[in-house]
């Protein structure tokens, strides 16, 4: 059954108060398409790009179900369980868990390393409704039994390719091996890669199929662009590009791609010395700084972000209207990953 707007659907009224207060009003197609199927209980393998608003296809029906259910987390318990590849991305769907749970009474909680244990243990301590974590902080809370699994209802793998291609599937496993078979199990994926159907194959019961997008295909607002240059003006060109181009938009933000950290470094250097306000997010910087250069990228003080791939799957942006690879990903599932910062929710981007 399909829903041209979220009030048809059968969400309770807190949910529904939180998507008017947002402004939300008819469901994308892999909201349209999910969100009934989740409701009624199934398993789901969804194959969709990022910005085609997949976190609220599972996070609306999993609160709509924890709320009816009205049971409680018990202690240093989970009921519902997302895993996901980076730090950046656990922000980003707890961030948006708190947005539609905003007029619920539910314990929402994110783990992940490169931060303090303390606070994340307090947070399990009494149980949690919704944990949102990456794999290796919540086996390593697990082992010093901070974490229960044992009674997970819904576990949900967000953007599974990249968590395999990160190295992450022994650590599934051994995650997995500490949850009830008895669930609710969702598989999220931008690209149908190689061994996703076999991690799906071994994880879900029966389940229902959704495409949004094709493998390995970008997205159609996307307006793409090759630029030959030799390695040495590939500085000058940048400058030119953001210059003569891209400041023609102030409203608009830009996100730069590079292979290695320290070229991430040098253009944000070489950009600042410009005049061109940037920042990094790379692997070499600390989580708290991370965060710092996402929030001034978001509210438009540094409008120039330049990021490694680890920042690939974890930025939701909004306004983010020119992408530049300056290196060229190693493949071209990363490349559909790194241009689908931009055009999302429906916009179109360069």
């Amino acid at each position: 059954m399909s829903h041209t707007e979220f009030k048809d659907m059968p969400l309770i009224e807190p949910l529904q108060h939180a998507l008017a207060e947002k402004g939300y009003a008819e469901p994308s197609p892999i909201q349209a398409q999910a969100i009934p199927l989740l409701l009624e209980g199934r398993d789901l393998l969804a194959c969709a790009q990022t910005g085609t608003g997949k976190t609220a296809a599972f996070a609306l029906p999993m609160l709509n179900r924890i709320a009816t259910q009205g049971r409680k987390p018990f202690r240093r318990g989970v009921r519902n369980l997302i895993l996901v590849p980076t730090r950046e991305l656990a922000v980003q769907v707890t961030e948006s868990f708190r947005t539609y749970g905003a007029h619920l009474d539910l314990k929402i909680a994110m783990i992940y390393g490169g931060v303090s244990q303390t606070p994340q243990t307090k947070d399990l301590y009494f149980g949690l409704d919704v944990l949102v974590a990456t794999t290796g902080r919540l086996l390593d809370l697990i082992k010093q039994g901070h974490a229960n699994l044992s009674g997970v209802e819904c576990l949900v793998l967000d953007e599974a390719d990249r968590m395999l291609a990160m190295g992450f599937i022994d650590d599934l496993r051994e995650i997995v091996s500490d949850v009830p078979k008895e669930r609710q199990t969702l598989l999220f994926s931008a690209t149908m890669a190689k061994g996703v159907a076999k991690l799906a194959a071994g994880l879900l019961n029966n389940p229902e199929e959704i495409r949004i997008d094709p493998e390995g295909t970008t997205a159609e607002k996307i307006d793409q662009s090759v630029l030959f240059v030799r390695l040495r003006d590939k500085p000058a060109l940048l400058l030119d590009l953001l210059h003569s181009q891209y400041f023609e938009k102030q409203e608009e933000l830009c996100l730069i791609f590079t292979r290695t950290k320290r070229d991430a470094r040098l253009i944000a250097t070489h950009l600042n010395r410009d005049g061109i306000r940037s920042d990094t997010i790379h692997g070499d910087r600390t989580q708290a700084a991370r965060e710092d250069a996402l929030r001034r990228f978001k509210l438009g003080e540094t409008p120039v972000l330049v990021a490694t791939d680890v920042a690939a799957r974890g930025i939701d942006v909004k306004n983010i209207g020119l992408v530049i690879n300056y290196d060229l990903p190693m493949d071209a599932e990363n490349y559909v990953h790194r241009i689908g910062r931009t055009a999302r929710a429906g916009e179109s981007g360069r």
